[in-house]
């Protein structure tokens, strides 16, 4: 690959193999066999005199060399793709497509059961949902890695487009037959009883605490947890009360021994805001999705 003269096909198989972290899904997504994406990688390697990709476990990470390159490199990729995206319409029934989407494990069970049912018709299109630390996810969604991420409302950059999705009330879940039940939910009784909070921090109040407070009131944590799923089975066989968004405790509520309530005060809604970089934002097929993941939300 001659300066002069550079091979986009290469480029593009590098930044495939940057995205995908394995040879094999690079392969794969670029409709190429293995050894035609080892051979491009070894051709680039040559010309830069450097591995650009170590293999760590299952993963083939980018080296510091081809870091830098990709930031160089990233604008025109996004002009070419973005110049011939104008003369190519996505066709969902008949194109292949992978989705990558940044999901966390609650809003993966209130997201996932209705956009695979509103996939369904289109058998080639997949879904790899992934856990992403939120302080990862813009590097993530411009990398190419991520092409969507859905989460609460989060500070991110002008690069980084977001919408809201949807707004989650509080709820409050007891087991039946729980006095709470039979007196009625109020002020007294909530502070009254003891409660589990779930969060994946290791101290530091939840955002009904915080509401609490407002109104000089303090409740009495006898768990902290780190999953919704987990609280509610103990839920389900103490004393002790959830507070939790009501999409996924409706979830998990059905078929089980647990009451959903209103809780005593008003608490705040919790916004779950959908992002994706603007370098991608006029894909066709990224187009489509987000389109679809908007219509899942107005459908529900």
């Amino acid at each position: 690959m001659a300066l002069n003269r550079p091979d986009l096909n290469l480029l593009h198989v590098f930044d495939t193999i940057y995205r995908e972290g394995s040879l094999t899904r690079a392969a794969k997504a670029l409709h190429l066999t293995q050894p035609a994406i080892s051979h491009s990688l070894a051709r680039l390697r040559d010309h830069f005199n450097d591995p650009l990709f170590t293999r760590q476990g299952n993963q083939m990470v980018p080296t510091p060399l081809a870091r830098r390159f990709l930031e160089s490199m990233r604008p025109g990729l996004n002009q070419i793709q973005s110049a011939v995206n104008q003369f190519h319409a996505f066709d969902p029934a008949s194109q292949r497509k992978t989705y990558a989407l940044g999901l966390r494990d609650v809003l993966e069970s209130t997201f996932l059961p209705q956009l695979i049912s509103k996939l369904a018709p289109y058998p080639d299109m997949e879904v790899q949902s992934q856990r992403v630390a939120r302080r990862d996810m813009e590097t993530q969604l411009a990398a190419g890695k991520l092409d969507f991420a859905i989460d609460v409302l989060l500070p991110v950059s002008n690069q980084t487009s977001h919408e809201l999705l949807r707004q989650d009330r509080l709820v409050v879940l007891a087991r039946k037959g729980h006095p709470v039940i039979a007196q009625g939910l109020d002020m007294a009784s909530y502070l009254e009883a003891r409660h589990i909070l779930v969060s994946s921090r290791a101290e530091g109040p939840g955002i009904e605490d915080f509401e609490l407070s407002r109104h000089g009131a303090q409740r009495t944590i006898r768990l902290r947890c780190q999953h919704y799923y987990a609280a509610c089975r103990v839920v389900e066989s103490s004393d002790l009360l959830l507070t939790m968004p009501e999409t996924y405790a409706r979830i998990i509520a059905q078929n089980t021994d647990i009451e959903v309530l209103a809780p005593p005060v008003e608490m705040p809604s919790i916004d779950v805001h959908l992002y994706w970089h603007k370098a991608y934002e006029q894909e066709p097929a990224l187009v489509w999705f987000r389109d679809l993941l908007r219509n899942l939300q107005k459908a529900q």
